[in-house]
């Protein structure tokens, strides 16, 4: 099994463009140190419905209201403009940006723990036809190696992202290598789940990180 950089194409090449606007970085900097509610606030702005600050400020009275903590607050006043400009930047792209966030994202907490974390790459397997699709983030680590696809929301899970990542445990396995693959969802676990019961393709094997539980790529892989 080993790795290896996408082919770059035109999809690519324009993607890479979003990834590397600062507003990516700075968004998933704020959300990698952010509280769960913060986290909560950034899906809800990002998905576009208000662009008003003092709404969100409303609808969010524990991070905005009188009886918040003045420093968490000005962590998520930072969290809410970052996530008002994703907001502001148009359907079609604000879809693009919330997918980099994401990956960013979990790189970033991938990072705390792992030193290889690599971004858009493919496995590779001898005997075996490569997929064109890349993964999202990857530990290359020699003896634990792990791969993410990432999705903004549960309606991102579809048969052909399961299959691949079974796919790769499968391959992985018959060449004596661990290797762990999940999927990484900006999104509630419960609409995961049952986005997940709808679909027959094979999934056991699949690891799930939801919104609720983004901390725990930052642990150690038991």
């Amino acid at each position: 099994m080993r790795f290896q950089d996408a082919a770059p194409d035109a999809r690519a090449v324009v993607y890479a463009g979003i990834q590397a606007d600062p507003l990516v970085a700075h968004a998933a900097s704020l959300l990698a140190e952010g509280t769960a509610a913060e986290r909560w606030l950034a899906r809800a702005v990002m998905n576009g419905e208000r662009t008003d600050p003092e709404t969100w400020r409303r609808i969010f009275p524990a991070l905005f209201g009188p009886s918040a903590d003045p420093a968490l607050s000005d962590h998520a006043a930072r969290v809410l403009d970052a996530s008002l400009e994703v907001a502001s930047r148009g359907e079609a792209a604000r879809s693009q940006y919330r997918g980099a966030i994401v990956e960013e994202l979990t790189a970033r907490l991938l990072a705390g723990r792992a030193p290889t974390v690599r971004r858009e790459r493919r496995v590779l397997f001898d005997g075996v036809r490569a997929e064109i699709h890349p993964y999202d983030v990857t530990v290359e680590s020699g003896d634990r190696p792990e791969v993410y696809d990432c999705k903004w929301g549960a309606r991102g899970i579809n048969a052909d992202v399961l299959n691949q990542l079974d796919d790769a445990r499968t391959h992985a396995a018959d060449e004596d290598v661990d290797l762990a693959v999940a999927l990484v969802i900006f999104d509630a676990r419960r609409s995961c789940e049952l986005r997940l019961a709808r679909t027959t393709a094979e999934r056991a094997g699949t690891g799930l990180v939801a919104l609720e539980g983004l901390d725990t790529l930052a642990e150690k892989r038991a």
